[in-house]
């Protein structure tokens, strides 16, 4: 068996830059698995991706030129249905073996093996390895269907009859082994050793890739092109290092991950030159220059030492003239109509008070079955002002906030540029001379907007974010908007982790219930079903945060259980519940308070936690209703004050007297008196022992 390196590349017009790297990583994995699961690559076999604008590729070590034969046990049918009384093969079995190309002479070779429930006939057979040729064609084909494409284009094919689908037309196909060509064919293409360069910076026109090791090389020498994507993003990286630099003392290049993925998906050949613009565009906020110099233009903006926008900002190119001048003024003359734009945007909105927009939220429609902005504002604000009031905030700012949340979304800034709702209002509520804290709750009132971004920065801002949240979560679920598997349409998700990490970060008491029932009202009553439905969406998604921070299924469900009523409290509950499962005595305590809700459970009716000492007539029962006695004010002492570590420990003095009740008292007596009464210590204990969690859920 040959073994050799291999190279596939597959050459197109120019691929969408933000899916670039995505769709690069799976050309590469996929056709890399493929072949693996076909027998073709060694253990060691090295993966390099390549992704650049006009190019999808793959360099995979120690490559075999055919798959080893493979020994193949398949299973035919029962013996009694294979064979007659005289060990006759069977018309079905005579089917099968014609349907895997074997005849009746087969027969005498059958292994008769058990399937676990009867005797079956077994066929061997040894299948003949694939071909690097058929392994890479079917790979091709396997890759090209799998890739996460946004967007499928259909195009005509040269001959001007077939038509074929795909991201973008391609034009070459390179499939090298060593220095042989694999003659594979997909998209209309059949494989070759041409590739092409850089569109205009490239030495040689067509580029003839000699040997599978040398393609990254010769492209960058004879193509100007750095084919591999990470390569070519590192290289962007220290060009835009060395140039902040250059531009200034202590600048830097805003940092800005998506967009570096998206300009590595750009070019072929990066040059990272300086641009600059007139100083009085700093008068706009900053959030708006970055946006429009990110998003239309693909610049970085070069911050100060202080994360002030300078101007200045930084350019990728894709080319690298002698002379950088007319890529700067270009860019440079480009860039100005953008920014002049957002400062006509920014003076335009500020002849308007933010005030005066809010009446025209009643004309866009939030949800057909919800109504429009305008009304789900005063729902915002009455739940606010519930919130705010058993949480002590000022309730005249929080109205404030509440009711111009959503003003800015009539604003020309954020009706061009979504993605500065809030904070377009922070700035005109400044403007309108509106208090700090009301202006910045304006802003914040979208926090957390994703995982690990910052909380509200004052009370106002969190009663106000929890106030939207939660008026979102009620709403879509009271009309049963629920999110399904993968489909969130509205971020539920989103918001429901915001609500759980204000509460819990922010250490606010209030109970998820208050909350809940405070953002039901603008609405009228929910259902019970969909209350609950909330509920167990909000505590699913808190264990799964909890899980994630590396407390185990069994903690998390033994406090969970109880649905503590202020999550602020779960983590204190949680580190009493692993003090507490390290005792020697949790393991038996835990069983029995298993047993002692499985007996409750059978009890028709509610039973009373409450015991008359005159009916204690066992010596055990005797003797746990002592200790009881003295461990629970002891336990409820230690759970009043939030030591919830004590209150659980305190319940270890109880193993030996618990151990000896159920040792010793039939709980189910004859005698009605006795049974209640035994019931009701049992009660009792119950509810000593479950107050921080539920320890039964413990139990091995």
């Amino acid at each position: 068996m040959d073994t050799r390196n291999l190279l596939v590349e597959l050459f197109v017009e120019e691929l969408p830059p933000k899916a670039l790297k995505k769709i690069g990583d799976a050309f590469a994995q996929t056709l890399y698995a493929t072949l693996q699961s076909q027998g073709l690559l060694e253990k060691d076999s090295m993966l390099t991706p390549f992704a650049s604008p006009r190019r999808l590729g793959v360099h995979i070590t120690n490559v075999a030129d055919q798959a080893d034969d493979k020994q193949v046990s398949q299973k035919l049918m029962p013996v009694s249905v294979g064979l007659d009384a005289n060990g006759k093969a069977t018309p079905a079995l005579l089917k099968k073996l014609n349907a895997l190309g074997a005849d009746e002479s087969a027969v005498a070779n059958l292994k008769r093996e058990s399937d676990g429930k009867a005797e079956a006939l077994f066929f061997h057979s040894v299948v003949q390895g694939a071909t690097l040729a058929e392994g890479l064609q079917k790979a091709l084909e396997d890759t090209l269907v799998k890739l996460p494409i946004p967007k499928v284009m259909t195009y005509q094919l040269a001959d001007g009859w077939d038509t074929v689908n795909f991201v973008r037309p391609a034009h070459g196909l390179i499939a090298l082994y060593g220095n042989d060509i694999i003659p594979v064919s997909v998209l209309g293409l059949k494989a070759g050793t041409t590739t092409h360069g850089h569109r205009f910076e490239a030495g040689l026109d067509p580029v003839f890739i000699r040997h599978a090791d040398t393609y990254a090389e010769q492209l960058v020498k004879e193509g100007a092109v750095i084919a591999g994507f990470a390569e070519r993003r590192a290289e962007i990286v220290r060009q835009l290092q060395e140039a902040a630099a250059n531009a200034g003392d202590n600048l830097k290049p805003i940092d800005d991950e998506a967009l570096l993925d998206e300009v590595t998906g750009l070019v072929e050949r990066p040059n990272v030159v300086i641009g600059q613009f007139e100083e009085t565009f700093l008068d706009v906020p900053q959030e708006c220059l970055i946006l429009t110099m990110k998003a239309n233009q693909k610049y970085f903006p070069l911050l100060d030492a202080d994360g002030k926008l300078t101007n200045k900002f930084l350019i990728v190119s894709n080319i690298r003239p002698a002379d950088a001048s007319a890529v700067i003024g270009g860019n440079e003359r480009v860039v100005r109509p953008r920014l002049a734009d957002a400062k006509f945007f920014f003076d335009q909105d500020r002849k308007k008070k933010l005030e005066s927009r809010v009446e025209g939220l009643a004309k866009v429609v939030y949800h057909n079955k919800l109504g429009t902005q305008g009304e789900r504002i005063e729902r915002v604000r009455a739940i606010a002002k519930a919130i705010a009031a058993k949480l002590g905030v000022d309730a005249k700012q929080v109205d404030s906030a509440a009711q111009l949340a959503k003003a800015d979304l009539l604003t020309d800034m954020v009706g061009e540029f979504p993605e500065l709702q809030g904070i377009m209002g922070r700035y005109y509520a400044l403007h309108d001379g509106l208090p700090a804290d009301v202006a910045d709750a304006i802003e914040d009132h979208y926090k957390p907007r994703f995982a690990g971004d910052e909380l509200p920065r004052n009370a106002v801002g969190t009663v106000v974010a929890l106030a939207d949240k939660l008026e979102t979560l009620v709403g879509l679920f009271s009309i049963g908007q629920v999110p399904t598997g993968d489909k969130d349409p509205f971020a539920l998700r989103r918001h429901a982790l915001g609500v759980i990490r204000m509460l819990v970060e922010g250490k606010l008491a209030i109970g998820i219930d208050e909350l809940i029932a405070a953002a039901e009202q603008p609405f009228g009553k929910i259902t019970a079903e969909h209350r609950d439905a909330l509920l167990n969406f909000i505590f699913d998604r808190l264990a799964n945060t909890l899980r994630e921070q590396g407390y185990s299924a069994q903690e998390i469900d033994a406090v969970l259980a109880l649905r503590p009523q202020r999550l602020a409290d779960v983590a204190e509950r949680l580190a009493a519940v692993r003090a507490f499962a390290a005792l020697p005595e949790a393991e038996s305590l835990a069983a029995a308070n298993k047993r002692v809700a499985n007996i409750l459970k059978k009890v028709e009716g509610e039973v009373a936690a409450k015991v008359d000492t005159s009916l204690l007539k066992e010596d055990a029962e005797a003797a746990l209703n002592n200790t009881l006695s003295t461990v629970k004010p002891q336990a409820d002492a230690a759970f009043d004050r939030g030591d919830y570590t004590a209150s659980l420990q305190a319940l270890a003095a109880l193993k030996t007297p618990v151990d000896a009740f159920f040792d010793g008292v039939m709980v189910n007596a004859d005698d009605t008196a006795l049974r209640n009464n035994r019931l009701g210590l049992l009660a009792t204990l119950h509810a000593a022992m479950n107050r921080v969690a539920d320890i039964s859920r413990l139990a091995s």
